[in-house]
């Protein structure tokens, strides 16, 4: 019993100092894709646990700030602009050690939502809901062993605009990131 207790210690031990800690940052491009909406420029910026769990596979959980949302063009411009905390959990696949692909669910919890028309901004709380859910999909590559360039798509799987007045507007979140990584030694 005693060396089963040691052999949980050191493997414990040896995942907890093989993981790397890091932030991430960047430029979101997004939609909630309606037939009339338009690309909005937002940011995302956080913090991730890079865990190894094979020589060439980790899983990756991250904590994100996400400014996303849409703009339409018409008659009277208006802009949503949702802000989510995320948490993507990619599993990743390492090819070499500067290059890896990445795929995996994204949970995200709306903590503000605006419907912006000129200078007149209107809170969304009644008309978007509190959860949405992605999957992802994307790449990296480091240029140095602690700082690289990452890209990813999230395709929203269910609809992000509440029911109204009996009706279910259609409207998913797909969003695509670009930006940088730095991981600590």
């Amino acid at each position: 019993m005693k060396k089963l207790l040691l052999g949980l210690a050191v493997i414990s031990s040896s995942l907890f100092f093989a993981q790397k800690f890091g932030v991430k940052a960047g430029l979101n491009l997004s939609t909630i894709n309606t037939s009339d909406s338009k690309a909005k420029a937002g940011f995302y910026g956080g913090v991730l646990m890079n865990v190894p769990v094979a020589s060439h596979f980790s899983v990756q959980p991250e904590i994100l700030y996400n400014g996303i949302g849409t703009k339409v063009k018409g008659d009277n411009d208006l802009q949503t602009n949702l802000n989510y905390i995320s948490v993507p959990v990619m599993f990743q696949y390492n090819p070499t050690p500067q290059f890896y692909l990445e795929a995996g669910p994204q949970f995200s919890f709306l903590i503000d939502s605006k419907f912006k028309n000129g200078s007149t901004s209107v809170d969304g709380k009644d008309y978007i809901k509190s959860f949405d859910f992605g999957i992802g999909i994307g790449a990296g590559y480091f240029f140095i062993p602690s700082l690289g360039l990452t890209a990813r798509y999230i395709a929203g799987v269910g609809d992000v605009i509440k029911e109204i007045g009996g009706m279910q507007p259609k409207g998913k979140n797909n969003v695509f990131q670009i930006g940088l990584v730095y991981k600590f030694k």
